[in-house]
C-alpha cells in the first residue's frame, strides 16, 4: 500500500478537482481512497509514504500516438539526404530507418522511449510501430520492454504497400497475431489495434485483406491526411476523399484512431463524428514536417473525440500542449484560441482513447481509477485552485518537472531515480545500437 501525499492534489474528479493539501492511497494496481493528507496520514499509518514535498500530485499523462521506432534517429545524419516535401522527409528518413532496424534494435528502441516516457511522467503510450528491417515478433519485443519498464502499452504494426506483398502480408499477419494475444491477456496493461500507414500507401486490395485478418474488438489505427499528397492520391485512383474511402472500407468507428486529420473537410467532420472515430492531434511532428495545421479546434467543437500525441518527436505532453496552445493562436490569429480545447484534448480525450481499450479508467485520481499516478516539483508562487490549475501547468511545467512515477501501482521513478531498470546499462546497450543502425544505413 503507498500513500502519496503531501502536496497540492489535481484529480481530474469533478467532483473534487482540486485537494489543497492532497493525498492518494494505492493498494496492488488501483486506487482506493483520495482526500485530504492529514486524514488520510492518520487513517493509513502502515502505508508507505511518498511525500511530494509540497509539490503537484495529479494523473500521470497518456501519449495517444507515439513512434517508438523513431528513437534512434536522434542527431541521425544520412548521406544524401536533404528532403524537398513530405514524402522525402518519409522515404529519406523515416522508412529508411525502418527497413534498416533489426528485432535487437526494435526492443532497445522501446526500452529508451519508455525510460524517456517515466522520466516525463507517461505510463500510457499509443505506439504505430515500424520495422520493415524485421517484422515478425516486433511487436512482441515491444511488449517485453513495455513490461520490463511497466508502462501501458497499445501496440500496432504499420502496415504498408510501399515495401512489397510479401511484407505487406507479413505486417499484417503479425498485427493479427499480437491483437489476439493481447485480447487474451488479462493484465490491462497489454492492448493491440490493426496499424495501417495512410490511404496513399494502401491499395484496396491490401485494405480488404486487413478486413479479413482484424479479430473482432479491435480497430485500426491509422495516419489520415498528414500531407496534402495523401488527399491528392485518394482523390486521383479513387475518386473520393480520404475519409469516405475509410468509411466504404468499414475502417472507422469507435474503436479505430486517426491521427493527424490535416486535409479533412467539414463532411469528413461528420462522418468521423457519426462513426465515433477518434482523431489525435500531433502539433509539433505537424510543423517540424511543415505539413500544416489541422482544423483541430473546429474538430472538438464539433464533438469529435480528440487526443493529443507525439508522434515520436517528443516523449513530454507538456511540451505538446505548449506547442498546441501557441499554434492555433498563431494559426488562427486569435489570442483565444486552443485555451479550452487543448487541455481538454490531453486531459479528458486521451483518458476516455484510453478507456476504449483499458478497462481500469485512467487519467483521473478517484476510487477505482488506476494507480497512475506523478509528483512535479512545481510550487507555486500564485494561488492555485480549481479554476486556474491547467495555467499553472501550462506556464509553470514540463515534462522534467516529474520527479516521482508510479504506473499500476509500482513506483517507477522516485527523487528522478529509475527503480524498475538500471537506466545507465540500457542506455549503454541503446548507444551501441544506434551506432550499428547509422553505419548499416549509411553503408
Amino acid at each position: 500500500m503507498l500513500l502519496i501525499g503531501n502536496g497540492r492534489m489535481i484529480t481530474r474528479d469533478a467532483k473534487t478537482p482540486f485537494i489543497e493539501n492532497g493525498a492518494v492511497v494505492t493498494e496492488g494496481p488501483k486506487i482506493i481512497e483520495t482526500g485530504d493528507y492529514t486524514v488520510l496520514k492518520k487513517k493509513y499509518p502502515d502505508a508507505e509514504l511518498i511525500d511530494a514535498k509540497g509539490g503537484v500530485i495529479m494523473p500521470a499523462f497518456i501519449n495517444t500516438h507515439e513512434h517508438i521506432y523513431s528513437t534512434m534517429a536522434r542527431g541521425l545524419a544520412i548521406k544524401g539526404y536533404s528532403p524537398d516535401g513530405f514524402l522525402e522527409i518519409l522515404d529519406g528518413m523515416w522508412w529508411n530507418i525502418d527497413r534498416h532496424l533489426t528485432l535487437e534494435q526494435t526492443g532497445l528502441s522501446a526500452e529508451s522511449t519508455y525510460i524517456d516516457c517515466i522520466k516525463n511522467g507517461v505510463t500510457t503510450v499509443f505506439d504505430h510501430h515500424a520495422s520493415y528491417g524485421s517484422i515478425r515478433d516486433s511487436l512482441f519485443k515491444i511488449e517485453e520492454a513495455a513490461k520490463k519498464t511497466g508502462i501501458r502499452s497499445c501496440l500496432c504494426y504499420e502496415i504498408s504497400d510501399r515495401d512489397g506483398e510479401a511484407k505487406m502480408r507479413d505486417a499484417i499477419l503479425e498485427n493479427e497475431a499480437f491483437c489476439r494475444h493481447a485480447l487474451a491477456d488479462d493484465t490491462d496493461m497489454i492492448a493491440g489495434m490493426m496499424g495501417l500507414h495512410a490511404s496513399f500507401t494502401l491499395s484496396d486490395d491490401t485494405l480488404a485483406l486487413c478486413a479479413e485478418h482484424k479479430p473482432d474488438g479491435v480497430g485500426y489505427h491509422i495516419h489520415v491526411a498528414e500531407g496534402i499528397e495523401d488527399l491528392y492520391d485518394s482523390l486521383k485512383k479513387y475518386g473520393k476523399r480520404i475519409i469516405d474511402r475509410l468509411m466504404d472500407h468499414d475502417i472507422l468507428g469507435e474503436k479505430s484512431l486517426t491521427a493527424h486529420c490535416i486535409y479533412i473537410n467539414e463532411h469528413e467532420m461528420d462522418v468521423l463524428k457519426e462513426t465515433g472515430t477518434m482523431v489525435v492531434h500531433n502539433p509539433e511532428s505537424n510543423m517540424g514536417n511543415a505539413c500544416g495545421c489541422p482544423p483541430t479546434m473546429r474538430i472538438v467543437q464539433k464533438g469529435i473525440l480528440t487526443g493529443l500525441g507525439t508522434d515520436g518527436y517528443t516523449h513530454d505532453m507538456l511540451e505538446s500542449y505548449k506547442v498546441a496552445n501557441i499554434l492555433h493562436k498563431h494559426h488562427l490569429c486569435d489570442p483565444g484560441a486552443a485555451w479550452a480545447e487543448i487541455p481538454q484534448m490531453l486531459f479528458e480525450g486521451n483518458a476516455q482513447i484510453a478507456g476504449r481499450y483499458f478497462n481500469t479508467p485512467l487519467g483521473v485520481l478517484k476510487e477505482g481509477a488506476a494507480a497512475d499516478v506523478i509528483i512535479t516539483d512545481y510550487i507555486p508562487i500564485t494561488p492555485m485552485n480549481a479554476d486556474n490549475l491547467n495555467g499553472h501547468i501550462l506556464f509553470g511545467m514540463s515534462g522534467r518537472s516529474v520527479v516521482t512515477t508510479v504506473a499500476n501501482g509500482q513506483v517507477l521513478m522516485k527523487d528522478r531515480c529509475l527503480t524498475q531498470i538500471d537506466e545507465e546499462e540500457t542506455l549503454a546497450h541503446v548507444r551501441e545500437a544506434a551506432k550499428k543502425l547509422t553505419n548499416s544505413i549509411n553503408a
